[in-house]
C-alpha cells in the first residue's frame, strides 16, 4: 500500500515537471532527485574505500550534468566529436586522478576508490542531461520512457510477486523471477504500442525496437544496483521514499534506460523511421 500511496504522489509530479517546468527548471528538479541519489551510492559504497573523499561524485554530479546537456542540446555550438571524447578521457583519467590524489586516498583503497568515482559521476550525470534533452525536444518522448520504465516495473514486481516460480539471478537479486521480467518487458511494450498508435497514429516497428532494448535496460539498471547492494549486504539504499527505499533504489532503472531510449531514437530518427 506505501508503494502505491508514493506512486500516487510522485508520478503526478514528475509528470507537472516533465510538461509545464521550462527546461532549467527541469534541470533543477531532476537534481534534486539524482544528487541525493548520487549520495545514497556513496553511502552505500563507503565501506569499500571509507577513507576515500568519494563525496565528490554528488559535488561533481551537477557540473558535469550541465556539460553533458550542453553537448547533447547544442549540435551547432558543440565540439566535434573527437574533442568530446578527448575531454572525456582527460576527466576520466586526470581529474579523478588527481582529485584522488590530492584528497589523500589511502594507497590501499585508490583502486576501488577510482571506480566508485570514475565510474560514479557520469552514472549519475549523463540520465539527468538526457532527460533534459528529451523534454526540450518533446516532453511526450519522456512520457514514454515513464511509461515503460514505471509500468514495467510495476507489472514485473507484481507479477513476480504472484506467479514468479524460475530465478532470475538468485545471487544478485533472490527475489526477482524470469516470469516478472518478461511481464516487465511485455507491458513496455504495450505501453509502446499504445503510445505509438496515439501520438503518431499508427505504430512503427523500428520504435517498439528502441523500446524493447530500453526495457531490457531498465531491468539491467535494476540488477545492477540489486549487485551493488549484495556487494555490502545492503537491503535498500536508503529508506526516504516510503515502499520504495532510496532515491537510487527509485532511480536505478532510469540510469540506463533513459541513455539508451535517447541513443536508439536518435539512430530511428536518423533512418526516418523515428519520432523526432
Amino acid at each position: 500500500m506505501r508503494r502505491l500511496l508514493t506512486a500516487a504522489v510522485a508520478v503526478p509530479l514528475a509528470l507537472l515537471a516533465t510538461f509545464k517546468f521550462p527546461p532549467w527548471a527541469f534541470f533543477v528538479f531532476l537534481l534534486l532527485i539524482f544528487i541525493p541519489a548520487s549520495l545514497e551510492y556513496v553511502q552505500l559504497l563507503r565501506p569499500l574505500a571509507p577513507k576515500a573523499p568519494l563525496l565528490m561524485v554528488p559535488f561533481a554530479v551537477p557540473p558535469l550534468a550541465a556539460a553533458f546537456y550542453w553537448a547533447l542540446a547544442a549540435h551547432d555550438r558543440a565540439l566535434p566529436t573527437d574533442a568530446w571524447v578527448l575531454a572525456g578521457s582527460i576527466l576520466a583519467t586526470a581529474v579523478v586522478g588527481s582529485l584522488l590524489l590530492f584528497g589523500r586516498t589511502p594507497p590501499a583503497e585508490a583502486p576501488v576508490a577510482m571506480g566508485i568515482v570514475g565510474f560514479g559521476v557520469p552514472y549519475f550525470a549523463m540520465p539527468v542531461a538526457v532527460a533534459v534533452t528529451m523534454q526540450r525536444l518533446d516532453p511526450w518522448l519522456l512520457f514514454l520512457l515513464y511509461s515503460i520504465v514505471w509500468l514495467g516495473d510495476t507489472a514485473a514486481f507484481y507479477c513476480g510477486s504472484a506467479w514468479g516460480r524460475h530465478k532470475m539471478a538468485p545471487i544478485v537479486s533472490p527475489n526477482k523471477s524470469w516470469e516478472g521480467a518478461a511481464a516487465g518487458f511485455l507491458t513496455g511494450i504495450l505501453a509502446t504500442v499504445v503510445w505509438s498508435w496515439w501520438r503518431l497514429g499508427e505504430v512503427r516497428w523500428p520504435l517498439l525496437a528502441v523500446a524493447a532494448l530500453t526495457a531490457i535496460a531498465a531491468q539491467l539498471g535494476d540488477l545492477f544496483e540489486s549487485l551493488l547492494k549484495r556487494g555490502v549486504n545492503v537491503k535498500d539504499s536508503g529508506h526516504l521514499i516510503p515502499g520504495h527505499g532510496g532515491f537510487f533504489d527509485r532511480m536505478d532503472a532510469m540510469l540506463f534506460a533513459g541513455p539508451v531510449m535517447l541513443a536508439g531514437l536518435w539512430w530511428i530518427a536518423h533512418e526516418g523511421a523515428g519520432p523526432l
